[in-house]
């Protein structure tokens, strides 16, 4: 009985495996792009760099919408068409003829986005126990991570070669066969229940109650915006310190999705050993290392350690909160991870604004009180309650 249960579980990793590697790609790959998009279109870098918050301003927005619809028509049926729309407007942002038309796309592209990935968290809280939950996720987020790296790594050294709408097409072909893959998965029947309006406002106003559910939603949109919403001024900021800054940007986001690589291989065995509040503690101080490295230092061999240490210690975090949502609410499951995801995208949507503003009036000194404030929220975290 273990045995065929831990298959099943494969067996669903596997099926939303190049889901979570696209979707987490297509998510921040126009970050290390900026100072490209900018030059063609003639638009600054700091205009450019607010695709990203387009992106999770509108990824957020539809949150308390489709968690509803996905627990009402049924999560997978919700995640195959928004991933659908994803790969159609992905591809229009390769072709987009000018900054406008590429806003525009990118923030639908967010939307549509906003259906597959935390109704896939969602679905992984239905269909694995508690007891595996936090290790079958970190599997998943493992591809998530992968996809993340990829993300970097393309815009760095396919650019040069194929520019940044061939970048973006190679997303979008992505998202198409992340489609195909879910569509021709096996999987079970969903039930259909009819959708409520009402239903859906008393779900959220039950949450929002819990003082537990303030705690985890807030603390998931501020590391999300201390941690993330860095990513997109990183080019222009390397640029400054004599670096091409879409390489250089892009292999030390690359190093950011390495230390989330790192987080996949030892969670089981860190928290077999600490448990979730010593993962926090660790996470804390693993950020705060990673963004002491990135306000002190110039050179890209320290930036690279930089990124590993943010990356790993961002996820301890991220996964511990993650996995805590996915119980608030068993049976409102995709209302919770809605309000989740709508917290997370909300702190990514503020942190390049707030960041933009506090590097042009305080410079990298910025990342040093960050790193002080993720110290806080881990050990804040990992208090008993």
């Amino acid at each position: 009985m273990q045995d065929a249960e831990d298959r099943r579980i494969r067996r669903l990793i596997a099926s939303f495996a190049l889901t979570g590697f696209a979707t987490a790609m297509i998510a921040r790959i126009t970050d290390p792009l900026v100072v490209e998009i900018g030059a063609e279109f003639s638009v600054h870098p700091g205009t450019v760099a607010l695709l990203a918050s387009l992106y999770a301003l509108t990824f957020a927005l539809v949150q308390p919408f489709l968690g509803p619809v996905g627990d009402a028509l049924g999560k997978r049926r919700v995640i195959m068409v928004a991933q659908f729309f994803f790969a159609v407007l992905i591809l229009g942002c390769a072709a987009a003829p000018d900054f406008a038309s590429l806003a525009w796309l990118r923030a639908a592209s967010g939307a549509a986005g906003g259906g597959i990935f935390p109704l896939a968290l969602a679905v992984f809280g239905d269909e694995v126990p508690l007891a595996k939950r936090q290790v079958a996720v970190g599997r998943f987020m493992l591809f998530s991570i992968m996809g993340g790296i990829t993300g970097g790594v393309l815009a760095a050294v396919l650019e040069p070669f194929i520019g940044w709408r061939g970048v973006l097409a190679f997303g979008g072909a992505s998202a198409a066969a992340a489609w195909l893959v879910l569509l021709l998965s096996p999987r079970a029947a969903e039930a259909m229940r009819p959708l409520r309006v009402a239903d859906a406002l008393t779900r959220y106003g039950m949450l929002l109650r819990m003082p537990m559910a303030r705690l985890l939603y807030g603390s998931v949109a501020l590391n999300s915006a201390l941690a993330i919403g860095l990513a997109p001024h990183l080019a222009p900021l390397l640029q400054g310190y004599g670096m091409d800054g879409t390489s250089a940007s892009g292999l030390v986001l690359a190093a950011f999705g390495v230390g989330g690589l790192v987080y996949t291989m030892v969670v089981g065995r860190v928290l077999s050993r600490i448990g979730q509040a010593g993962l926090l503690r660790l996470g804390g101080g693993m950020s705060c290392a990673g963004l002491a490295l990135l306000a002190t230092n110039t050179a890209l061999p320290p930036l690279l350690v930089s990124g590993v240490l943010l990356g790993c210690g961002y996820m301890m975090i991220h996964g511990t909160i993650q996995v805590r949502a996915s119980e608030l609410a068993p049976e409102a499951r995709g209302a919770a991870m809605a309000l989740h995801a709508f917290s997370f995208f909300l702190g990514q949507f503020f942190g390049p604004i707030l960041y933009g503003w506090a590097i042009g009036t305080l410079g990298p000194v910025v990342f040093l009180a960050s790193g002080v404030m993720l110290a806080w929220l881990g050990w804040w975290m990992a208090r008993p309650r």
